[in-house]
């Protein structure tokens, strides 16, 4: 059976952390590749934008923000009444889960490039939509209506996160650049799957240190970090499907819905809930999530996706 080169270097990685192997991979360099992909990303949604803008996309992005609203809904009373979790560290966790992980989404477009699966280019502007909408929400569910939403500190957090910016900074030049993107293209684009193999090789390695914070609550997060993506992938890939996206399309909203972030959310829950323990968010999202989304997840939406053009389903 062939795999994923890429996938192939986030097993290195936990099979290394496993067996405590230390590995140098100094912390800039792993900021550099978080750059590096989301400026990719954001380049490359921002040239297919300008090229396919129109009113549809408008429609389907408003679709996307109510769906991102959504998921935290769906995640916060499984969190509070079955885990068992007070209302701050449910709504904190269920933040996670209604936004997205952008390491996911680059290793779901490696694998349907490798595969040959075409889908919709103006995806990263969906990628960036997701951001936002779950945080918002995850403070709602923790302090009511009455949440500080114009807190100072957390509107620049929520909607200037470092993340959020570069990739929609890549998004603008891809736009508005025209031709003059094929300046940097080549460094972008054609060295983009090694750099993701990279990545991979260091989030295997951070997945491995995430683990021991679920001694406590680990049974029931593990199979939240498991459900969950399954529930939130396959409500993205029957969304995807009634807006009349591709095969490649559907596994990217499945995708979408069913990562956890682990960069924006953290930034905006440090500053919204500092009393929620970041440690359970973290060893949920990148412990269970992220792996079992790259190894098993991602070609389960792929599946799905073609079942559902294949199935007769009206969308």
């Amino acid at each position: 059976m062939q795999l994923d080169a890429v996938v192939l270097f986030f097993v290195a990685g936990l099979i290394a952390g496993v067996l405590k192997v230390r590995i140098p991979f100094p912390t800039s360099l792993y900021q550099s590749l978080t750059l590096f992909l989301l400026l990719a990303i954001g380049l490359k949604g921002g040239a297919a934008l300008a090229e396919h803008a129109d009113a549809r996309i408008i429609v389907q992005s408003l679709l996307v923000i109510s769906f991102g609203a959504v998921l935290p809904l769906l995640a916060f009373p499984l969190l509070r009444h079955i885990g068992g979790l007070d209302r701050t560290n449910a709504a904190a966790i269920a933040a996670h889960y209604g936004s997205v992980s952008v390491a996911t989404y680059a290793v779901a477009v490696a694998v349907l490039d490798a595969s040959g699966v075409s889908y919709e280019a103006y995806f990263p502007l969906f990628v960036v939509l997701l951001e936002i909408p779950a945080i918002i929400v995850g403070l709602l569910l923790a302090k009511g209506l009455s949440a500080g939403i114009a807190n100072r500190e957390l509107a620049h957090e929520t909607l200037l996160s470092p993340g959020i910016v570069v990739m929609v900074g890549g998004l603008l030049i891809g736009a508005f650049s025209g031709d003059t993107l094929t300046k940097v293209s080549p460094f972008f684009m054609e060295l983009f799957q090694g750099v993701l193999a990279l990545f991979l090789l260091k989030m295997g390695l951070i997945t491995t240190e995430q683990l021991g914070a679920l001694k406590q609550d680990g049974p029931f997060l593990a199979a939240f970090g498991v459900f969950m993506p399954l529930l939130a992938g396959t409500l993205g890939g029957l969304l995807a499907h009634g807006l009349g996206l591709s095969v490649g399309g559907i596994t990217l909203l499945a995708v979408l819905g069913a990562s956890a972030s682990y960069i924006a959310v953290p930034a905006a829950m440090r500053v919204a809930l500092p009393q929620a323990n970041a440690t359970l968010s973290m060893a949920a999202s990148l412990g269970i999530t992220f792996p079992f989304n790259v190894l098993a997840g991602i070609p389960l939406y792929l599946l799905l996706a073609q079942w559902l053009q294949g199935s007769g389903i009206s969308g």
